[in-house]
C-alpha cells in the first residue's frame, strides 16, 4: 500500500488561468449546486461552453438532450451570493479548480473538490505537507508519538495536515502551529468540531489554514467524515498513520493516499492494543514502518521540491473551448449517437478511450454526450476518465 500502482490516466495539457471575475465566480458556485453536476462535469461543462455563465445559459438545453424530463432548477443567484457573503463575513474566501491558488498536488489528486473554502495562510497550500492522523481515543504514547513526528516535520520544512478530530490529529496540528499546519473540517470553516477544539480552531485560523468544501454554517454528518479524508491525504505528498482501530476514519484516510498515489506511512503498536491492528494490517500490506519524522523524509526527499508535469498553474488543467473543426464532429444525428453511447455502456465502468473505440465516436463529440448523460443522471462518473450506465 506504499503507493498505488498502475498507468495515469489521460491528463489534458493545462491552459493559462487568471482570477475569476465576481460573475464567473459566482456563476462556477452556482454550477457546484446545481443538481447532478458533480466534480468531473463541472470541469467539462466549462470546458465545453467556454466559461461559468456560459455553462449555466446552456444547462437547460443539455440537460433536456440528455433525456431529463424536467425543468432543471438551476441553483438560485440569491441563495449563492448569500453563501459568498456568509464566506466573506467569516474571513474565508473560494478557491476553485479553475484558477490560481487552488493546491496544486490537491488538484492532480484523482477527481478534486471543484472548490474549497480557505481561511489563514493559503501559502500553506503551495509547501510540500505530510499528514498525520489516528484514533479519536489515541493513547498518552500515541499522542506523544504525533507531536514529535509533526515537531520533526515541521521543523524540517514540512506542513502538517490533519482533520481536527480528538486524539492523534490535534496532538499533531498543535506540534505544527509554529511551523505550518493546515486542519481539513469535514463542516464548515466556522464551525466548530469537536468543542473542544475551539482555541485550537482559533489559532490554526491565525497561524494556519482551515480548509473546507462545506459552505459556512455546515454542521457535518456522519458521512462527511469520510469525504473530508481525500482532501487530507489529496493536500499530501504521504500520510502517517499512528494508530487506528481495524474500522476507522483513519484507515479510510489510508486508502484515499493509496488511490491517489500518495505514500502511506505507519507507526506499529503492541499487537494487543486494539489501537494498533489497524495500523500494525497496514503495514502487512505494504505501508513504510516508520518510527521517526526522519524515516518519513527519507522516503519523500525525492520528492520534496519538485512537482509533477501539469501541476505549474497551480489549479486543475482545463481543455481548450471547443473549436469548429469537421474532422472532430460526429457523423451521426445527435440522438443516434447518444444511443450508440447508452447501449456501449453498462453496469461496469469504462474508460472514456476504451468508449471512444466502441463506438466509433471522436472524443470531442463523446464528451459533449457524456456531459449531457450526466446532467439528466443517467450515467455515474467514477474518477475523471472512469463511467458507466446509471441503473433503472
Amino acid at each position: 500500500m506504499s503507493r498505488a500502482s498502475g498507468s495515469p490516466s489521460r491528463t489534458p495539457a493545462p491552459l493559462p488561468v487568471a482570477e475569476l471575475g465576481a460573475a464567473e465566480r459566482l456563476a462556477c458556485l452556482r454550477l457546484i449546486r446545481t443538481e447532478n453536476v458533480g466534480p468531473v462535469t463541472f470541469r467539462e461543462i466549462i470546458n465545453h461552453c467556454g466559461g461559468a455563465e456560459r455553462a449555466l445559459a446552456a444547462l437547460p438545453e443539455l440537460t433536456r438532450r440528455g433525456g431529463w424530463r424536467q425543468t432543471v432548477q438551476v441553483y438560485p443567484r440569491d441563495k449563492a451570493e448569500a453563501e459568498l457573503e456568509a464566506a466573506r463575513a467569516i474571513g474565508a474566501r473560494p478557491v476553485f479548480t479553475i484558477e490560481p491558488g487552488y493546491p496544486a498536488v490537491l488538484a492532480h489528486a484523482g477527481v478534486p473538490p471543484p472548490m474549497l473554502y480557505i481561511k489563514g495562510r493559503g501559502d500553506l497550500l503551495a509547501q510540500p505537507a505530510v499528514g498525520i492522523v489516528g484514533a479519536r481515543n489515541a493513547s498518552a504514547a500515541g499522542r506523544a508519538m504525533a507531536r514529535q513526528l509533526a515537531a520533526g516535520l515541521g521543523a524540517a520544512g514540512m506542513i502538517v495536515v490533519s482533520g481536527l478530530a480528538r486524539g492523534i490529529d490535534g496532538a499533531a496540528h498543535e506540534a505544527a502551529l509554529a511551523t505550518g499546519t493546515v486542519a481539513v473540517l469535514a463542516g464548515g470553516i466556522d464551525h466548530v468540531y469537536p468543542p473542544e477544539h475551539e482555541t485550537l480552531h482559533k489559532q490554526i485560523a491565525a497561524e494556519g489554514c482551515l480548509v473546507s468544501e462545506q459552505p459556512p454554517g455546515f454542521k457535518a454528518r456522519g458521512n462527511d467524515f469520510p469525504r473530508r479524508n481525500r482532501i487530507i491525504s489529496g493536500l499530501a505528498l504521504g500520510v502517517v498513520i499512528v494508530e487506528a482501530a481495524l474500522r476507522s476514519g483513519s484507515l479510510v484516510t489510508a486508502r484515499r493516499a493509496a488511490d491517489q498515489g500518495r505514500e502511506v506511512f505507519a507507526v506499529p503498536g503492541h499487537p494487543l492494543d486494539p489501537r494498533a491492528e489497524g495500523t500494525n494490517m497496514l503495514l502487512k500490506q505494504g505501508a513504510t514502518l516508520i518510527t521517526s519524522a526522519e524515516d518519513v523524509l527519507e522516503v519523500l526527499r525525492p520528492q520534496i521540491g519538485s512537482r509533477p508535469r501539469g501541476m505549474e498553474s497551480g489549479s486543475a488543467p482545463l481543455d481548450p473551448p471547443p473549436i469548429e473543426d469537421e474532422g472532430e464532429a460526429s457523423s451521426l444525428p445527435p440522438e443516434a449517437a447518444q444511443l450508440v453511447v447508452v447501449q456501449a455502456l453498462g453496469a461496469s465502468p469504462v474508460s472514456i478511450d476504451e468508449l471512444a473505440r466502441a463506438t466509433g465516436l471522436p472524443v470531442r463529440a463523446l464528451s459533449g454526450i457524456l456531459i449531457e448523460l450526466a446532467l439528466a443522471g443517467r450515467i455515474e462518473r467514477h474518477g475523471a476518465q472512469l463511467v458507466s450506465l446509471r441503473p433503472g
